[in-house]
């Protein structure tokens, strides 16, 4: 007689063994109609899952995120049934979720072109109207290998040769199609209402360069038909706001296969970033930090001594010289370590902030590169914080104040607070692991901040909190991080001297709030548009002559804009004025001055913005206190002020 315990807090008994389906039916018909799964004892399990004994349930529906991804795990198999019905030759490989939608690698003779993806959608459609009941069956590893080569699925097979032996296989059927999976998955494909596939691109085996290229179907599944809408046109949305198309349009930056994931910034996306790097020089000042810089290639043993060339080793860019290894620095903190390390530090010197633009490689992946968000060199607005274990919770709640602070000041209002624990595996014993997840907690709810717990997802040395925010068409971009080392500080040797006299090892902070400063600007890019704020624009002002004979006054104009800091330039060529206006309003130039022989004599310029307003005739002290205000209020915006 189960016991079956609900999230409301009541139970209900019942006098056999029940499926997750029934329990739903119990609690109400329409339950058990929208039920997806069931969550028992707080594992996901199918509707058809039996409990035999006293359990806790939740059931799923899709009104749960995990309901959501639960039809996307589905939609990818819905995706692979239709692919082989509509091409028989072709081998399915894996086919996981993935944010926003799922997708599916297959091995096929040739390339699937826009027209197979428009009949594959056709004939999921078509599988979904169906409503095919999907059937769980377990089977030994050595009979599930057999059973998909019988069919001539080897790389299915091949993943299941892998699995280690006694580990239960599970598969899935809907139709005639057998695939596969740990589930769970929908009971029925009619539960899959509203999805589209949105493209293919290449991708190898096993994530492998050495092995074959796979042909890789995307597609996107969400509850109804409205959101699906919704997120197709986020989808439109961010192509137009596509950061490479932008950055060639506005002459900022490109990327060649000469230089693969490096970045050829040109003189006005150099100035972006130059712009970037000294505001946040200033912030850190004023908050303490003393910058430094180290060197970009480092002795291979000390790579091995903080413990990441076994971890990342692969990652990493590798050379020797004069019969030493070496290795390009991929990341700064254990040389912080070195500089922390010159000359004994007492408990008087802490906590000790450094920061560094710090010049960074790493070997990604060439099939992961994706214009300057994800490249192999990038800088890191990287500092690492030296304390005690009694000063963390004040460091990290400083260090909230400060990234609330530069986020603001880049016009991000919404910020999403992660905080990561323990993992399994780690250092550090369990008593200085709670000192240090109470530390950040504590310093989230001290400042009111709703967080999310992510259990077991903190780094082997230390817990995290990650920052993230939402951009103006909903897209999560995660930046800013914190996280608590034990470990590394104690292996390169940092000591202090406690305040008793005994030598201590230091806690060390790693943060970052922008990351890295090229995806931060490819952010920046696609956010605005290509229309950055007026104090970051490459350039903030053109000055614009309708005939020659304005040309001094327009020359003098520009200089008295240039000698009070603004970027500000010159058109004086023999245009037209509508030409001018049109070409460098397609160049997101904030403001535009139109210089007519009425603004030569009365000593004043017509203004229009980029947007096409027009702001009439002003004394251009009027225009520079304008210009002051937009500067000082950087990307914040203001009521009465969009």
């Amino acid at each position: 007689m189960p016991v079956i315990s609900l999230p409301d807090g009541s139970s209900r008994t019942f006098a056999q063994p029940l499926t997750v389906h029934d329990l739903a039916e119990d609690i109400g018909p329409g339950l058990a109609k929208a039920a997806l799964a069931g969550r028992v004892d707080g594992q996901l399990r199918d509707t058809s899952w039996l409990i035999e004994s006293d359990a806790e349930v939740a059931i799923v529906t899709d009104k749960d995120e995990t309901g959501l991804e639960i039809i996307r795990h589905s939609g990818a198999h819905l995706l692979a049934q239709a692919v082989k019905q509509l091409f028989p030759a072709a081998q399915v490989t894996i086919g996981p979720v993935v944010e926003d939608g799922f997708y599916y690698d297959f091995a096929f003779e040739r390339a699937f072109t826009p027209e197979d993806l428009a009949a594959i959608e056709e004939k999921m459609k078509e599988l979904a109207e169906t409503d095919l009941p999907v059937s769980r069956q377990v089977m030994a590893r050595d009979q599930a290998v057999q059973y998909f080569m019988d069919l001539g699925e080897v790389y299915k097979a091949d993943i299941i040769a892998a699995i280690p032996e006694g580990e239960p296989i599970t598969l899935y059927t809907q139709g005639e199609f057998t695939d596969l999976c740990r589930g769970p998955h929908v009971p029925s494909t009619g539960k899959i209402k509203a999805f589209k596939l949105t493209k293919v691109a290449g991708a190898y085996w096993r994530g492998d360069a050495g092995n074959e290229m796979l042909q890789r179907i995307y597609g996107t599944a969400w509850r109804n038909r409205k959101e699906l809408k919704a997120y197709l046109t986020r989808l439109e949305e961010a192509e137009k706001r596509d950061h490479r198309k932008i950055g060639k349009k506005l002459d900022l930056f490109h990327v060649q296969e000469e230089a693969p994931g490096m970045v050829f910034w040109h003189p006005r996306g150099w100035t972006v970033y130059t712009e970037i790097e000294k505001y946040m020089r200033e912030q850190q000042r004023m908050t303490g930090y003393r910058e430094i810089r180290t060197p970009q290639l480092v002795d291979f043993s000390l790579w091995q001594r903080s413990g990441h060339a076994d971890k990342f080793g692969d990652d990493m860019f590798a050379l020797s010289v004069d019969d030493r290894d070496f290795a390009v620095k991929p990341m700064n903190c254990p040389c912080h370590v070195q500089v922390f390390n010159q000359g004994l530090k007492s408990y008087r010197d802490l906590p000790l902030r450094l920061a560094e633009f710090g010049s960074c490689h790493r070997n990604e992946p060439s099939g992961s590169l994706h214009g300057i968000m994800r490249v192999r060199g990038f800088t890191q607005d990287d500092a690492h914080i030296f304390c005690t274990e009694a000063q963390i919770q004040a460091e990290v709640t400083a260090f909230i104040h400060m990234l609330h602070e530069i986020y603001a000041d880049f016009g991000f209002s919404e910020v999403i607070y992660r905080l990561s624990t323990r993992p399994e595996k780690r250092v550090g014993d369990d008593a200085v692991w709670d000192k240090a997840e109470k530390a950040l907690a504590d310093a989230l709810d001290s400042e009111n901040l709703p967080w999310e717990l992510l259990p077991g997802e903190g780094a082997f040395y230390g817990p995290k909190i990650e920052f993230s925010l939402k951009d103006c068409i909903g897209r999560i971009w995660q930046l800013g991080t914190i996280q608590v080392d034990f470990s590394m500080p104690g292996r390169l040797g940092a000591q202090y001297v406690a305040e008793d006299g005994s030598r201590q090892v230091p806690v060390m902070l790693h943060r970052a709030v922008l990351g890295s400063f090229e995806r931060f600007i490819g952010i920046l890019i696609e956010e605005h548009e290509g229309a950055f704020p007026v104090w970051l624009a490459p350039e903030q002002v053109a000055v614009l002559n309708i005939t020659d004979k304005q040309a001094d006054y327009c020359q003098n104009v520009a200089e008295s804009l240039k000698n009070k800091g603004f970027r500000a330039f010159c058109d004086l060529r023999n245009e037209k004025i509508g030409f001018k206006i049109r070409e460098h309003s397609i160049q997101k130039i904030p403001y535009l001055l139109v210089i007519g022989d009425r603004e030569v004599e009365s000593s004043t310029v017509a203004v229009r913005t980029r947007e096409g307003q027009d702001l009439g005739s002003v004394t251009l002290v009027s225009f520079i206190e304008r210009l002051e205000g937009d500067v000082a209020r950087r990307g914040v915006v203001h009521e009465g002020n969009q």
